[in-house]
């Protein structure tokens, strides 16, 4: 799997802090939804069905 490199997120966080100026909780929320859903993207998956596939990998490890 690729993962997003630093000028990608960087990316992302200038993006969000556009467009909530004021909002630094919903900034958070936003982009770590945006980086899972690049991540999903990067891997040909929908975005709940990679948020499966984590939780899963994490259940396993527990």
């Amino acid at each position: 799997m690729k993962k997003l490199d630093e000028k990608e997120i960087e990316k992302i966080k200038k993006d969000i802090e556009l467009e909530f100026p004021n909002d630094n909780a919903l900034q958070q929320i936003h982009i770590a939804r945006k980086i899972i859903a690049k991540e999903a993207e990067n891997k040909g998956l929908k975005y709940l069905d990679y948020i499966k596939l984590i939780t899963k990998d994490i259940e396993t490890v527990q």
